[in-house]
């Protein structure tokens, strides 16, 4: 009987082990992903992913040789000064960003739209670093 009552307590706290390690893994992919509660999205198509949206961000860092905060300013408030707010029009290049947009998908739409299953703001014949060569002001040529 004593035996009975240690193997019932002992699978009861395996049981509570493996529940409490499961929480934990799903918190700490939950605070791994980024979030994007709000979006103040223009130009991108407004169901965009989160890795599309974070992918093409990363693409213009690249191709203007810029971090986040060229178009993103701080985020108020925030003991961290590196957060950003990027809801935030307040930055006026984020402006100019959504025009370049414009432009290209104007471009690779109007000249190059030669897979119509393609939206027009995934085509990729030019972008960015076309121009901008790792710069953040186009280098004449």
């Amino acid at each position: 009987m004593v035996n009975e009552v240690k193997s019932c307590l002992a699978g009861k706290k395996n049981r509570m082990l493996i529940v409490a390690i499961g929480i934990s893994a799903f918190a700490g992919i939950g605070m791994a992903l980024p979030y994007h509660a709000e979006r103040n999205l223009k130009v991108l198509p407004k169901d965009i992913s989160d890795t599309k949206l974070d992918s093409i961000m990363q693409s213009y860092t690249v191709a203007l040789g810029v971090k986040c905060n060229f178009c993103h300013v701080p985020l108020k408030n925030a003991a961290d000064s590196s957060l950003l707010d990027y809801v935030s029009d307040a930055e006026p290049m984020k402006d100019n960003a959504r025009g370049m947009m414009r432009m290209v998908i104007d471009v690779n739409k109007n000249y190059f739209y030669f897979d119509k299953d393609t939206k027009p703001e995934y085509l990729n014949v030019i972008h960015c670093k076309t121009c901008h060569q790792g710069e953040p002001i186009p280098p004449n040529k």
